[in-house]
């Protein structure tokens, strides 16, 4: 790598102030320290720095995700030739999701990205990491019908509105992908809802319903646990596989990435819940069949739970702090589902909520355990 290094050595003058492409300066500098470690040193105050900076922190997400997104590309394909009575080979499958993803990829990186770029150069700030897995996310909790023009508006909502107002990367306080797919719902709910809007590519007088669509009529699940837990389920493009999603889930942990405090909590809380709810609620209510391991293998729990509220700037930051943000998503994205009528998916209602109210959480905790620390010096 010591050729690129030189590479970029040499043409950083044309990029700063005073030379010819100074008004890219913002590309460059994210360019470079997007493949070296940046060489500044913290010049005041206290800090300890290491070579896993915000952009190695965004890969390893980014890596975590890539179990789930090939395996929804391969389900796109798999659920449009299931129900198109159609055969086909594994790569064929696999291609015919392919092709209808990565547009979407694209327009969420070309959007995003564009934003990104016009906002750093206006400010005369360096390109925020961030979106490098905003990018990523905001595909995969979309339906893969979702057209494309809509995805790049939900996009661009979520990193003006959601991101640059409040001054970029690590200042926002939802979680931005969230916010892309609450503007999705809201402002074109029959493009979100509904047993057409999962499979791409239905033949006419052909539907598929989700299993929390079908627990919301009242139906039966026709799909078992078993198929539910490997992911060839209708569903978002990378919310369907909890087998994909606890591989990325390993990955965020052992690396110290995501908050394994957070994704057990979520965990307690939904299945406790659930668990609650099975016994609680009347039986006329369609959700009182549904089973605990039902609830957490069904819609975007599990990712969630492991992609959403491990956020490190949305989420809680204390330790305690972390497993009641956690604890009260899982109770709430459970809620959300039984006893709102009009929503059967409740988790990214709740992760938003939730975002909200965790700088409130980890103010309480502070303040405990600074009322602690006194009584225990007086005494």
């Amino acid at each position: 790598m010591r050729f690129l290094r030189d590479f970029l050595d040499k043409h950083r003058p044309a990029f700063e102030k005073g030379g010819k492409f100074q008004k890219l300066h913002s590309l460059f500098a994210g360019f470079d320290s997007f493949l070296f470690v940046p060489d500044r040193t913290t010049r005041s105050g206290c800090a300890v720095r290491d070579a896993v900076d915000l952009k190695r922190t965004m890969s390893v997400v980014v890596m975590a995700l890539v179990p789930a997104l090939l395996f929804g590309m391969y389900n796109v394909g798999h659920q449009h030739f299931h129900l198109a009575g159609g055969e086909a080979g594994f790569w064929s499958v696999f291609l015919y999701g392919f092709c209808r993803v990565l547009p979407m990829i694209i327009v969420s990186y070309v959007v995003g990205l564009g934003i990104e770029f016009a906002s750093a150069q206006i400010r005369g700030h360096e390109i925020n990491e961030g979106f490098l897995v905003s990018g990523l996310l905001i595909p995969m909790v979309m339906p893969v019908t979702a057209p494309l023009w809509m995805v790049a508006l939900s996009t661009a909502f979520a990193v003006i509105i959601g991101k640059e107002i409040f001054g970029g990367t690590g200042m926002n306080i939802w979680n931005p992908a969230l916010l892309a797919r609450a503007f999705f719902f809201f402002s074109y709910p029959s493009r979100m809802s509904g047993d057409k809007v999962w499979v791409a590519g239905l033949p006419d007088g052909i539907s598929q319903a989700t299993p929390l669509a079908e627990a919301y009529q009242g139906t039966p699940m026709t799909h078992d646990l078993g198929t539910m837990f490997w992911g060839l389920i209708p569903g978002s493009v990378g919310e369907t596989s909890t087998f994909c999603i606890l591989l990325g889930a390993i990955l965020l942990i052992v690396t110290g990435i995501g908050s394994w405090k957070i994704m057990l909590s979520v965990l307690l809380g939904g299945a406790g819940m659930a668990l609650l709810l099975q016994h609680a609620l009347p039986a006329d209510n369609p959700y009182s069949h549904v089973t605990v391991l039902q609830h957490l293998l069904a819609g975007g729990f599990a990712f969630g739970a492991v992609f959403m509220a491990t956020d490190p700037v949305t989420a809680a930051q204390t330790g305690r702090g972390k497993w009641i943000y956690g604890l009260l998503i899982g109770v709430l994205a459970i809620l959300i589902r039984a006893l709102n009528p009009g929503y059967p998916e409740g988790m990214m209602l709740a992760i938003l909520l939730m975002n909200t109210f965790a700088p409130l959480i980890d103010w309480f905790v502070v303040q405990q355990n600074i009322s602690r620390r006194l009584k225990r010096a007086r005494s």
